[in-house]
């Protein structure tokens, strides 16, 4: 067991899967063909995690290795997380806490005024699991309008619309989105051009679903409000030209907001998650079924 939080180096990996005939792997994990290889007596391949795309699902069937996913346990608390974001970009509650720090707070001012969920029309892109549960909590929010934005799911509690429509009409849009092939900068320069003035832009679903370059643009020019995410494109393994860290804008930029990946980040949520994988390995050895197999399509 890697005893710490930073992932094993390469060939740290290789050497431990050598005679390994099953793995629980993170997000942290890049499994590939040539990582296989290396594994010749691996039979299952359990990841404690709900989005597998740093997995190569073919490759993986190719050398005949069980993979299992959790796909249901993150759901809530990345919803929580997701409202909770939106909430913090729109009402400045980074800036407000710095303020009072300063030790000059003596009182209510007219300043950090920001837009709220009340009242507000908000666009919700992707229905799957993730995006239905903040669809649940917007419902106790009062907003005026909910957008839905899946050409694949509908709910009906949100009016469908097409991505551009979401983007023009909606003083929020939270992204729900996995990291596909057709999803890669599914928001990118031109979509966000059209962005409603003072948006406020919500990620917890993969980093590389926007353009990071072209979100600076977007705030740099006013376009957007304000923008938070809680994943980024550094952290998506699966594809070899990520880059290596948080865009250096967004991290100076005074209107985001940017939490380290803690969608899931609740301590019987994690616990719950990893017991869950460990029940897909046992199963696996075990000569059973798998109780969550990643979907070969």
């Amino acid at each position: 067991m890697n005893p710490g939080p930073e992932p094993w180096a390469a060939h740290e990996l290789r050497a431990h899967l050598a005679q390994a005939e099953a793995l629980m792997a993170f997000m942290t994990e890049r499994v590939d063909a040539e990582l296989l290889s290396h594994a010749p007596r691996l039979r299952v391949l359990a990841c404690a995690l709900k989005g597998y795309d740093n997995f190569d699902v073919a490759a993986c069937a190719r050398a005949g290795v069980q993979l299992s996913f959790v796909p249901d346990l993150l759901t809530e608390p990345t919803a929580e997380l997701a409202l909770g974001l939106a909430i913090a970009a729109g009402r400045h509650l980074l800036a407000g806490d710095a303020a009072v720090r300063t030790g000059q707070f003596a009182g209510w001012r007219p300043q950090f005024y920001g837009v709220g969920l009340h009242g507000a029309t908000v666009a919700v892109v992707g229905l799957g699991r993730v995006g239905r549960a903040i669809v649940d909590r917007l419902q106790g929010f009062g907003c005026a309008r909910v957008l839905g934005v899946d050409p694949q799911a509908q709910d009906p509690r949100t009016e469908a619309v097409s991505l551009a429509q979401a983007l023009r009409d909606a003083d929020c849009v939270f992204l729900a989105v996995p990291l596909l092939p057709h999803t890669l900068h599914l928001l990118n320069a031109p979509l966000l051009a059209q962005a409603k003035t003072g948006q406020v832009l919500v990620n917890v679903g993969r980093g590389s679903v926007v353009d990071e370059s072209a979100v600076v643009e977007a705030l740099n020019a006013g376009r957007l409000g304000a923008f938070a995410a809680d994943v980024f494109a550094c952290e998506d393994w699966g594809l070899v030209d990520r880059p290596r860290e948080v865009h250096p804008a967004l991290r100076e930029h005074p209107r985001t907001v940017l939490t380290p990946h803690l969608g899931s980040a609740v301590a019987t949520v994690r616990r719950a998650i990893e017991h869950r994988a460990a029940d897909n390995l046992l199963a696996a050895l075990a000569g059973q079924a798998l109780l969550d197999p990643v979907p070969l399509s």
